[in-house]
């Protein structure tokens, strides 16, 4: 089958960039011809606090597609119609996070007339917006099916009045990155090294982009009772600020735990990454609010297990006690209990090869086939 894939692909930055180029491998090794229609620029640099929207180490790498669209710019728009209209692909595959791609979306199915799946990884974005409400009639008006990774969003997306087809599948495990002297994954103790990070001490890892939904000051309000119990603790947190680094330096100074807590501002490169993980007893994720993560997923494809709030569809990644821990609710209290329950709970060295069963049963090429599947059942109802 011939699919038109519009999506940020690498060098851009974030976790969709990297799960459809994933995505869109495995499709072809399924047979699929995939075209891959990217995108130049997402978002005006005012919007961004005027970080860079490429990752460095990729900018000199073949995406495998055409970066033709300019997400603010409907000129760009029309580029992609021309293209379409020219290659006349069998549907669309369209990754969807955020409502500022209904508009585009819209335009793009009913003038190019191409039956649509969209991969909803969200439904609403996670710092909601006026006219949040209309764009979603908008998604609806312009999808001939949906993928969705959870059953959150599949909840959503039938709350919100949706009557298109709906498979719901996974967020399949990111493979680590790649590159660390020679391997693949270092050794926990070299990673530690490199860190200067005490062998035995426990450490955990908040990565990511730094918003306020992610919750990072729940997880710096939590680190005095968790050194309570757990003097030797370490936090690293690593990942691009959007909020005003100063403020969490402030309440980390306010809460008197600057010797335990480690912060990397900005965006990790693979080989960091890589380190951080390797380094790691369990990363954690203090969210307000989510879908699915892929910050889970990543470190599912570490072996590391994961400490989680119950926000959003969370929880459903998550086995208790086997692939991580799971806080009682979204307050600091909470995910405190849970940090001291996870680090002292007797089952913790067998978590990491439980949660690489885990990857094994939801891997790229079984989640390619799937969606595969459903992709032409749309384009050929």
């Amino acid at each position: 089958m011939r699919i038109a894939f519009i999506s940020p692909f690498f060098p851009l930055k974030g976790g969709i960039s990297r799960f459809s180029g994933l995505l869109a491998d495995e499709l072809q090794v399924k047979g699929h011809a995939v075209r891959r229609l990217g995108f130049k620029k997402l978002y005006p640099s005012f919007l961004t606090g005027g970080h860079a929207p490429e990752v460095p180490e990729y900018r000199s790498a073949a995406n495998g597609g055409d970066a033709l669209i300019v997400l603010y710019n409907p000129l760009t728009w029309l580029t992609l119609l021309r293209d379409l209209k020219r290659e006349r692909p069998e549907v669309l595959l369209v990754a969807y996070w955020t409502g500022l791609l209904a508009p585009l979306l819209f335009a793009v199915r009913k003038l190019s007339g191409i039956r649509t799946v969209v991969l909803l990884h969200n439904l609403s974005t996670h710092e909601p917006f006026m006219f949040e409400p209309l764009l979603q009639k908008l998604l609806l008006a312009s999808a001939d099916g949906f993928i969705t990774l959870s059953r959150e969003v599949a909840g959503a997306l039938a709350a919100a009045g949706n009557a298109k087809p709906v498979v719901q599948l996974y967020h399949p495990p990111y493979p680590p990155f790649p590159t660390f002297s020679g391997s693949v994954q270092p050794e926990k103790s070299e990673a530690r090294r490199t860190l200067g990070y005490d062998a035995e001490a426990p450490v955990l890892l908040f990565f990511g982009y730094v918003r306020r939904y992610k919750g990072l000051d729940l997880l710096l309000r939590a680190m005095p009772a968790i050194l309570a119990v757990w003097p030797e603790a370490r936090l690293l947190v690593a990942g691009q600020f959007y909020e005003p680094e100063a403020t969490f330096r402030e309440l980390i100074g306010r809460l008197g735990i600057g010797e335990s807590v480690d912060l990397r501002p900005g965006y990790s490169s693979d080989r960091d990454a890589a380190c951080y993980f390797a380094a790691a007893d369990a990363a954690v994720l203090p969210y307000r609010q989510a879908s699915q993560s892929g910050v889970v997923q990543l470190a599912c494809g570490y072996g590391l297990p994961v400490i989680v709030t119950p926000a959003g569809g969370l929880a459903a990644e998550v086995e208790q006690g086997r692939t991580g821990w799971i806080a009682g609710d979204l307050s600091s209290e909470a995910i405190a209990a849970a940090v001291i329950g996870f680090l002292g709970d007797p089952r913790r060295p067998a978590m990491p090869q439980s949660v690489r069963e885990y990857a094994a049963g939801h891997s790229w090429e079984r989640f390619a086939g799937e969606a595969g599947s459903f992709i032409q059942s749309v384009a050929k109802p």
